[in-house]
């Protein structure tokens, strides 16, 4: 990586250096691992928090979307919040009051109390994710940001790989409470990370004065309640229902007013023009394509293990935790490695060949797969996982303009939050539509009045016979009906295999329009011959010039 005075940050990190940078970077790791844990463990361990709040199935629906939604409502503003108030402000006290709302909310049995203390719950998770990039940005110095920024990124995918153990292990050994509890603990260690590893910025009293508020409000707003509809709309039969069909619309029209908002304000907060700039374009449309193409990792493979071979959390979380988190301590390092040394395109194009061809290898799924089974599509996931966010995140700062630093962090949050987990609601949406029309497909090739079909339910019957004959065919046919919907089932996961598969080829080609970066401080340096090379090719021209 090309060597840079610490000295010349940019407005981009405007900000005192850290005065104790392992500090900083342990408040980067917490931040990140505790807002990834805490979303996955609350919607893996949806079903034990269903049963233990008395919970019925829209209840839940709607306890999860609570939580998440507000955390899309303020991720967009907080790059803001942390440049006017202070990283400091913006994280401690926060932390703090979310550990105390995490350690109420096991005991809370009215549901409409339960609900708002998500909400709020949500929101201040919201804040940790993009405070801890903001703490890389302005207050490391520039030889700590891929360390920082590695930390940042892999959070995804080793709180995707580990999440279904951790939950299994909550439930089986210390109580479902340990969902909510394990933040009473994290919380106020990374508020105090952050005390000690940040400065205490003051207040930018002209940053606050000039504000803009509306704009805020009505992105976070637009944003959060067209997530919600997306996310109960497989459950409510999308345009079929009224509150489904409101919140999209309402949301829609949020959005166009914050555009409108931002052509006519002073100062605006996130003015959407930085999207014209090619790279940074290019760089956020990969973003939104990497949370897509990991859904086969978040998704597919998790779900198809529960709904299938009917495995719980901690049985397909252990295949998860050994073949996709732990090779992350080995292949996070190289991806480092790489992108010290070539250009980051090269890795994001490994990363998304990665992701490719273990959605491809999933296109081969069957029925009779089992965990063993998917240990070769985890592995490659993996090599996605570590290759692919963090070199589109160096990808998009090398291109970013600083004196627009918090718009671009805006938008990464839009994309990093947002495209996931609306994400994950349109591929429930895709794999219920899928697994109806192959089952309306195998069933015309169920008739009645067919030999074979007549053959099968004979001996399923006979299988039954010895449990009562009368009840023999009935349960015959009830069996075949689960086979047809078996198969069904594992046709719809192979289509979304497909799915994932064609979004990274539709990465892969975003990536090559990507142009190369401007020299920076994540300019790679090469090594070897490619540096001697370049040395001797450099001390020839300085001769010859001479």
């Amino acid at each position: 990586m090309a060597e840079s005075d610490d000295r010349d940050r940019g407005p981009i990190s405007r900000g005192g250096v850290a005065p104790q940078p392992i500090f900083a970077v342990v408040a980067v790791l917490l931040g990140s691992f505790l807002t990834n844990f805490d979303s996955r463990l609350t919607s893996v361990g949806l079903p034990d928090l269903r049963g233990a709040f008395l919970l019925s199935f829209d209840e839940g629906a709607w306890l999860s979307t609570a939580g998440i939604g507000s955390q899309i409502l303020v991720a967009p503003a907080v790059a803001w919040l942390a440049t006017a108030f202070g990283l400091r402000r913006v994280l401690g006290i926060p932390s703090l009051v979310y550990a105390v709302i995490s350690l109420i909310i096991p005991f809370v049995h009215d549901f409409t109390t339960l609900i708002a203390l998500s909400i709020v719950h949500g929101m201040l998770l919201g804040t940790f994710v993009p405070a801890s990039l903001m703490i890389i940005l302005r207050n490391l110095p520039i030889r700590w940001w891929l360390l920082g920024i590695s930390l940042y990124s892999i959070r995804v995918g080793f709180a995707l790989d580990t999440s279904s153990s951790l939950v299994g292990f909550y439930v089986e050994h210390l109580g479902w409470q340990w969902i909510y509890w394990q933040s009473v603990i994290v919380a106020p260690l990374m508020g105090l990370m952050v005390y000690l590893g940040t400065p205490n910025d003051p207040v930018n009293r002209d940053l606050v004065r000039h504000a803009d508020w509306g704009g805020m409000l009505l992105l976070g707003a637009g944003l959060s309640m067209v997530y919600a509809g997306l996310d109960q709309g497989n459950r409510l039969d999308w345009l079929g229902s009224g509150t489904v069909t409101a919140l999209l619309i309402s949301g829609g029209v949020l959005i166009v007013c914050f555009m409108i908002n931002e052509t006519l304000v002073d100062r605006p907060w996130a003015h959407f023009n930085i999207l014209f700039s090619r790279n940074i374009g290019l760089s956020l449309v990969a973003i939104l394509l990497y949370t897509l193409t990991s859904l086969s990792n978040s998704s597919l493979v998790p779900n198809f293990l529960g709904a299938i071979p009917a495995l719980r959390p901690e049985q397909s979380g252990a295949l998860l935790l050994i073949y996709g988190a732990l090779p992350m301590f080995v292949l996070v390092p190289i991806s480092i490695y790489l992108l010290r040394h070539f250009d980051a395109r090269t890795v994001l194009v490994l990363g998304f060949s990665a992701f490719a061809a273990a959605n491809l290898w999933g296109t081969q799924l069957t029925h009779v797969w089992a965990r063993e089974d998917f240990i070769g599509i985890v592995l490659l996931q993996s090599v996605g996982q570590a290759f692919t966010l963090l070199s589109i995140i160096i990808l998009a700062l090398s291109n970013s303009d600083p004196s627009r630093a918090t718009s671009f962090a805006a938008y990464i949050q839009i994309m990093r939050l947002g495209g996931a987990e609306i994400g994950v609601a349109l591929m429930g949406t895709w794999l219920r539509v899928r697994e109806q029309i192959h089952s309306n497909y195998l069933g015309q090739h169920v008739q009645s009045g067919d030999v074979d079909v007549r053959r099968l339910l004979q001996e399923l019957a006979e299988g039954f016979s010895g449990h009562g004959a009368g009840a023999a065919m009935g349960r015959a046919v009830g069996t075949l009906a689960a086979l047809v919907q078996r198969e069904a089932n594992v046709l719809a996961y192979i289509d979304g295999f497909w799915l994932c598969f064609w979004l990274a080829m539709t990465a892969l080609f975003v990536v090559a329009l990507i142009a190369r970066a401007p020299p920076g401080p994540f300019t790679p340096a090469p090594f070897g011959f490619a540096k001697n090379a370049l040395r001797k090719c450099g001390v020839k021209i300085a001769a010859a010039r001479s």
